[in-house]
């Protein structure tokens, strides 16, 4: 069952309400995820190249929660976050995996990893987004974007 109902948990002049859903890890809830994000940017004007990466980025972290952090255990959940503090919109990613060392992640666009079929998802949020990080084990993504 997708669990999408928000819970506010803060509200202030400087910080929108934040809100938070559970997907189950299934890969046919990325759309509906993204899609209920990019709904919340509505009232900011954003640009539309801006919305197009963070959709990508948000869907890149959802997959990689689903299949790498829980691997598309459907009995695991992935729980996703999104706020504003003034102009800056941050999304959270936690899968419930026992998460991966974000810190040796390979270049994807080195010659020795070029025709790998995978890796170039972190790369893409990190060159996308303002700011990128992650929890301790690996299996949360904060990711952050200038509106």
């Amino acid at each position: 069952m997708l669990n999408l109902g928000l819970s506010v948990f803060s509200r202030n002049k400087d910080r929108d309400r934040k809100a938070v859903f559970r997907i189950p890890s299934r890969i046919e809830h990325l759309r509906k995820t993204s899609s209920r994000i990019l709904d919340a940017l509505v009232r900011y004007n954003v640009p539309e190249t801006t919305l197009f990466n963070i959709r990508l980025c948000v869907e890149e972290a959802v997959r990689n929660a689903i299949v790498h952090g829980n691997h598309c255990d459907k009995h695991l959940s992935v729980t996703i976050a999104h706020w504003a503090e003034g102009r800056k919109f941050f999304i959270e990613v936690a899968d419930e995996g026992r998460g991966f060392d974000y810190r040796r992640l390979p270049d994807p666009t080195d010659s020795e990893h070029i025709l790998r079929n995978s890796g170039r998802g972190v790369y893409l949020i990190r060159k996308l987004m303002d700011k990128v990080d992650f929890n301790e084990a690996g299996n949360r993504i904060r990711m952050m974007k200038h509106l």
